[in-house]
């Protein structure tokens, strides 16, 4: 119950405009592979095949690290939870000098429902879950970007559940 106020206050904060970010110049590659790091055990465990495509040069971006670590941490997070038992997740870093957009893509073990947005507060793809998860890693995920002045887009094509955040690009 702690844990779903503290959320449900970071997301108010977010979405007010009144959410703290300490914005500095990020390699996006490298806090990817990072979050993928720290995430290797319950990877490991998942019975899922992790398939990466992240560059090896810096691709540098203007955000807060520690919020962005935690968009990712929750996607890593609902892929892990939601997708096809030993199915692949992709996740990509596409960078054009101009922009970075990183994606996480995977297959739902269920069928996703039309029209709902995951991005709203207490929304879960599997109403029957009873995992004890709040319903709010999406609405977290997006806020955290949109504070830290990027992009956050979630699309489903039949059971494909794809999320990409974008930034603009920075040169070194």
């Amino acid at each position: 119950l702690k844990t779903m106020v503290q959320d449900v206050f970071e997301v108010s904060k977010a979405s007010s405009g009144d959410l703290p970010v300490q914005m500095e110049t990020l390699d996006f590659g490298k806090l990817l592979r990072q979050t993928l790091a720290d995430m290797d055990d319950p990877i490991a465990q998942s019975g899922l095949a992790f398939k990466m495509e992240i560059p090896e040069e810096p691709v540098l971006i203007y955000a807060d690290g520690q919020r962005l670590y935690r968009v990712f941490q929750n996607l890593l997070q609902n892929a892990l939870k939601y997708s096809l038992e030993g199915s692949r997740v992709y996740v990509t870093l596409h960078a054009d000098g101009r922009g970075a957009a990183a994606s996480v893509k995977n297959t739902s073990k269920t069928e996703i429902p039309h029209n709902v947005d995951f991005t709203e507060r207490f929304v879960r793809g599997d109403q029957s879950r009873t995992d004890g998860g709040s319903g709010l890693g999406l609405s977290i995920a997006s806020s955290f970007t949109e504070a830290c002045g990027g992009r956050f887009h979630m699309e489903t094509i039949a059971d494909l559940f794809v999320v990409t955040v974008e930034f603009a690009q920075i040169s070194g």
